[in-house]
C-alpha cells in the first residue's frame, strides 16, 4: 500500500509558538492552529506507521478539530479507520479528503484499495484510473497495477485488467504486483506458458506470496511438470499453512478431486 507523504513542521519551534497563544482569535492564532493541525497530523501518521492506531487516531482527530480542511489528515484518518475495520468512517473521511483535493494521488490510490476491499470493483477501477492519469502522480505504475488487480473478473474486465497491468510493466518492468497479477490473468486465460514466464520474472526480484505459489502450482500441473508443481505446493504448505490458497490446495488434493 502506498505510504503517506510526510508533512513538514518543526516540533520545538511550534511548541514555543503555541505557548504564547492568547484567548482572542486573530490571524496569528489561526495560523498557529493550522500549524498545530499539521503537526498533529504528522504525529498521527508517524504513530500509524508504527502500528499504534489508537494514538494515531487521537492525534489525527485533534488535527481535524484544529483544521477540518486539512486534506492529509482526513486521508490519514481514513486509512486508520480502514485498518481498524470501521468502513463507514473510512469511506466518509476518504470522500472528505477528496472533496478538499480531488487530485491527490495518494488519497485516490488508498481510496481505490478501500473500495476494492469492499467489493466495489467498478468504482475502484475508476478511482485508480484517475490516479494513474494524474500528471503529478509519482507512482503511476502502482495505480495502473492496482487498476488491473481490482478490475471486475468478467471477460471484459480481464481484458481491461491485462491492458492496465501491461501499462504498469511498461513504466516499471519489474513491478511485482503487475507481474503476479499478469501471471494469474494468463493462468485464467489458460495461457500457461505465459503465466509461467510472468511468474519466473516475478520470482527474480520478489518474495513468493501464497497466491503466486498457488498459481505456480496450478500452472505447472496444467503444463504437465509435476516435479515443479509439487515444489510449489510444498513451499505453499510450509510458508503459508493458514492461507486461503493452502486450504484450496488441500481440498483439491483430497481423493477424487484430481
Amino acid at each position: 500500500m502506498t505510504k503517506f507523504r510526510g508533512i513538514g513542521g518543526c516540533l520545538a519551534v511550534l511548541g514555543l509558538a503555541l505557548a504564547g497563544c492568547t484567548t482572542t482569535e486573530g490571524p496569528s492564532q489561526k495560523a498557529d492552529l493550522k500549524e498545530a493541525a499539521r503537526l498533529n497530523a504528522q504525529l498521527g501518521i508517524d504513530y500509524m506507521r508504527k502500528g499504534n492506531f489508537e494514538l494515531a487516531l487521537e492525534k489525527l482527530q485533534k488535527s481535524l478539530d484544529q483544521d477540518d480542511e486539512l486534506g492529509v489528515a482526513h486521508s490519514a484518518i481514513a486509512l486508520v479507520y480502514q485498518r481498524k475495520g470501521e468502513t463507514k468512517l473510512a469511506g466518509k473521511h476518504y470522500r472528505e479528503a477528496l472533496d478538499i483535493n480531488a487530485d491527490d494521488s495518494v488519497t485516490l490510490n488508498n481510496f481505490g484499495i478501500f473500495l476494492c476491499g469492499q467489493g466495489e470493483f467498478e468504482d475502484a477501477e475508476e478511482v485508480f484510473l484517475k490516479a494513474a492519469k494524474n500528471k503529478d502522480n509519482l507512482q503511476t505504475a502502482d495505480a495502473w497495477a492496482n487498476a488491473g488487480t481490482c478490475a471486475p473478473r468478467d471477460e471484459e474486465g480481464r481484458v481491461r485488467a491485462e491492458g492496465y497491468l501491461r501499462e504498469a510493466l511498461r513504466l516499471n518492468p519489474r513491478h511485482a504486483n503487475a507481474l503476479a497479477s499478469l501471471a494469474r490473468v494468463s493462468y485464467e486465460k489458460k495461457d500457461y506458458l505465459r503465466a509461467r514466464a510472468f511468474l519466473q520474472r516475478y520470482e527474480m526480484n520478489s518474495r513468493p506470496t501464497a497466491e503466486t505459489l498457488y498459481v505456480g502450482a496450478q500452472t505447472e500441473r496444467a503444463l504437465g511438470d509435476m516435479t515443479a508443481a509439487r515444489a510449489y505446493e510444498r513451499r505453499l504448505r510450509n510458508d503459508f499453512p493458514d492461507s486461503r490458497e493452502t486450504e484450496m490446495l488441500e481440498k483439491a488434493s483430497r481423493p477424487g478431486k484430481r
